[in-house]
């Protein structure tokens, strides 16, 4: 069995792999103060409940997380007995990266726009919904051209809670006007459906610097809430893309064509 695990800045995404099949998902908090000992008990744990902590042969991570890289990464190898392969640029050549600087391209996006060239082999963009919003723009030749980085709902929700005196910290969830009659669907309307309007926008601009339709392919927790007010429909939802390209970049090493 594989171990697949996504490091983001807000919370760590965990799949365990049989083969092709995705068996399990968990989402645990990327606490940034959490010791190796507690990430490998805790890994440890999450396995112990079906009974896998002993089917788990090979593992592969990304992470944006600087401080929880090294920590995830020796915790596998204690506990698990794993050496885990984790993704970059130096660790991955299977895109061509045709960006400034390379090293700057986040684990996540290299791993988001790797799956969606597999999958597709179609120019593709990915909406993740995460704690920043980003755009991953692949080519079907496999040529990565970069993307666009938003702050994400959550941070704009936060954001207006921490920079004005009276507006109240909201969660994320449909909004039921444009127009909203109170505080809270106002507040809804300018973030939800102000996404909404904004993905529709970006992606028509960079179609047109692309010169053609592209694949859209969303991901993150947000994606089914800002679908409802898109024109422009993504062409597929998929909260495992990550997870899935993860195993797709694990298989490309260790089984070469």
């Amino acid at each position: 069995m594989l171990l697949t695990l996504d490091i983001g800045n807000t919370s760590t995404t965990i799949g365990l792999f049989d083969g092709d099949n995705l068996l399990e998902t968990w989402s645990i908090a990327s606490e940034k103060n959490r010791s190796e000992d507690e990430i490998g008990i805790l890994l440890i744990n999450l396995l112990r409940i079906h009974n896998y902590e002993h089917c788990v042969h090979s593992a592969c991570m990304c992470s944006v997380v600087v401080c929880l890289t090294e920590r995830f990464k020796n915790a596998i190898k204690r506990y698990l007995n794993i050496e885990p392969f984790v993704v970059s640029n130096k660790t991955t050549n299977l895109l061509n990266y045709c960006v400034d600087y390379p090293e700057e391209v986040g684990a996540d996006r290299i791993v988001n726009a790797f799956a969606a060239y597999s999958m597709y082999k179609k120019t593709s963009i990915v909406v993740d919904m995460g704690t920043a919003t980003s755009f991953d723009v692949v080519k079907g030749n496999g040529n990565f051209l970069g993307g666009i980085i938003c702050a994400g709902m959550k941070i704009q929700a936060e954001s207006l809670k921490k920079f004005t005196s009276k507006l109240p910290l909201i969660k994320i969830e449909s909004s039921d006007t444009a127009i909203g009659p109170n505080t809270i669907d106002a507040m809804l309307s300018g973030i939800v459906r102000g996404h909404a309007c904004m993905i529709d926008g970006l992606i028509e601009e960079c179609e047109k610097e692309l010169g053609e339709k592209a694949i859209i392919i969303a991901t993150g927790g947000y994606s089914d809430i800002v679908a409802k007010y898109m024109k422009r429909k993504f062409d597929y939802i998929n909260p495992n893309i990550t997870l899935e390209g993860l195993k797709i970049v694990y298989d490309a090493h260790v089984l070469p064509v």
